[in-house]
């Protein structure tokens, strides 16, 4: 059998990670334990929407995981030290080994107490990558082979995390079950507060520049109320091996962020009469391979991720990512696939589902899927840097990605497809991105009513409309979406009741800009 080179192993992690995302707050999970059940809600969106199975927001994450995890019984202040049982000691070594990012201390813990773990490293990696480290707040139980814990993020909004420890009888004490769960934070505990719209300026812009002098950050940022830029800047390298920078005309790949000019296109026609949102896939496409699902299958399951049409990504996609050059290339190779449950009853992640929304674009309206946005998105709202040219295409000032590689960054180039589709993988600019958000505030794309309720959470789970992701029910109303894949992360945030708009884009790996979006959701002022 053939040997995978170090390119091929990083390409599999990446995808793997990013397929378990959503985009727009994460539920911390998947990229770091053995319970790799992330659901992390930070739109993540993916590289042609790879990821955003990934990203919402990490409020409506704390929503989530509030459901799910048992209250905290933290009682008097939290303790400074962890206790000197085995797993107590364990515990405390993983902890000094993740937050050091030594190379020889995490290996050493890894041989010691994780051997039968050949990606340990790798998910260590990842959680520091996410969190900047963790500290601990409170331990929860404590018995000598096993310890749970509650552990402070050391960057970002300092979210909380439940962690998990079981431990083998024996010397060393070798770890055979860990687990690691976003949680709200525990009571009393300190939380950001909102700034006046000057003080976050000034706080943002220094959280901006201490995670770009730390490797975390290279990129765009844009915060905006009604067309005019409370501040905006760049950071890093849009192309490192030719040393040139970032700037605001730089543009960045924006994964499922284009899920919702997507949305958009769709509502446009429905609006128009020539589709509805009860139509069904069949009634459109009537040589759909798989006509179970054809028949089920409704428009508004597909804008809703409610269809149980599935993912692209996968070892099909890597056995024929550079043949995929057509959004029919997608349908011949997935169309006969069956569903994943009943239309309707489940909300799943499904980039497979915004694909077939462009193959219906194309059928109704006679052009091609890229032409029609161009046309009723971007010329409409004045994006002139936008579009999903193929990666062959030279396009000006459109930046390189960078994906880790452990303790390297390595381009991201082997990851991208042939060119982004109608669920995600194309590119645009800070700017542009804000002339999108000020159309939709305008009503010039679609009527009010029918952005209203494609803003509005379409399913009990998810906290997703039709092609947006929307923010938590107890704030100020919000919607957009993010985009993250191996070499590249963004987020869109619009805040309609006061005509605010908040645009990170990155070419490096999630959660680089959605951390930055979530930092300052968390302390702008709402209105």
């Amino acid at each position: 059998m053939e040997r995978m080179s170090v390119t091929d192993n990083v390409i599999l992690r990446k995808r793997k990670k990013a397929n378990n995302l959503i985009d727009w707050h994460l539920i911390l999970t998947d990229h770091v334990i053995d319970t790799m059940n992330r659901s992390h809600p930070t739109f993540r969106g993916n590289q042609n929407g790879r990821s955003c199975a990934s990203l919402c927001a990490r409020g409506i994450g704390w929503l989530l995981v509030a459901a799910l995890s048992p209250s905290l019984a933290l009682a008097g202040a939290p303790p400074a030290e962890l206790p000197s049982t085995p797993a107590g000691k364990v515990l405390g070594g993983y902890l000094q080994a993740l937050n050091s990012g030594n190379r020889d201390k995490l290996e050493a813990f890894i041989k010691a107490h994780r051997p039968n773990r050949p990606d340990a490293l790798d998910r260590m990696l990842d959680l520091r990558w996410n969190t900047g480290g963790l500290d601990l707040y409170a331990v929860e139980s404590s018995q000598p082979l096993n310890i749970q814990a509650v552990l402070h993020e050391r960057e970002g909004n300092g979210t909380y995390n439940r962690m998990s420890v079981t431990v083998s009888d024996g010397e060393p004490a070798v770890i055979t079950k860990i687990s690691l769960v976003l949680i709200p934070p525990p009571p009393g505990a300190p939380v950001p507060e909102r700034l006046t719209q000057r003080a976050a300026v000034a706080a943002w812009e220094a959280e901006i520049d201490k995670a770009a002098a730390a490797g975390k950050f290279s990129g765009v940022w844009l915060w905006a109320k009604n067309g005019q830029a409370f501040t905006s800047g760049a950071r890093g390298k849009a192309d490192r091996e030719r040393g040139i920078d970032n700037t605001l005309n730089t543009r960045f790949r924006i994964g499922s962020m284009n899920k919702m000019f997507t949305a958009i296109a769709t509502l446009q026609l429905v609006e128009q009469g020539k589709l509805s949102l009860d139509d069904t896939i069949g009634k459109i496409l009537p040589d759909y391979p798989n006509t179970h699902a054809a028949s089920k299958v409704k428009i508004r399951h597909l804008l809703s991720h409610t269809g149980g049409t599935g993912d692209i990504f996968g070892p099909q996609f890597e056995a024929h990512r550079l043949e995929l050059k057509t959004l029919q290339d997608y349908v011949k190779l997935y169309g006969e696939r069956d569903l994943q449950f009943e239309p309707g009853t489940r909300w799943e992640y499904s980039n497979y589902g915004f694909l077939l929304l462009g193959v219906l674009i194309e059928k109704v309206s006679g052009k091609s899927y890229y032409d029609f946005v161009a046309q009723n998105i971007y010329q409409v709202a004045g994006m002139t840097d936008s579009g999903s040219e193929p990666e062959s295409v030279e396009v000006a000032n459109r930046s390189k990605g960078y994906m880790r590689d452990q303790f390297d960054m390595v381009s991201n180039e082997p990851t991208l497809p042939w060119r982004g589709t109608s669920a995600g993988g194309g590119y645009t600019t800070a700017g542009d991105l804000m002339k999108f958000a000020g159309a939709l505030m305008a009503n010039q794309l679609v009527k009010a009513e029918t952005l209203a309720e494609a803003t509005r959470p379409q399913f009990t789970t998810g906290a997703y409309g039709f092609g947006f992701q929307v923010g938590r029910t107890d704030e100020a109303r919000t919607y957009g979406h993010g985009g993250a894949a191996p070499g590249m992360n963004a987020i869109l945030r619009v805040y309609p009741e006061s005509g605010q708009s908040v645009i990170v884009l990155c070419n490096l790996d999630s959660p680089s800009a959605s951390r930055l979006g979530d930092w300052l959701h968390a302390r702008m002022p709402l209105m």
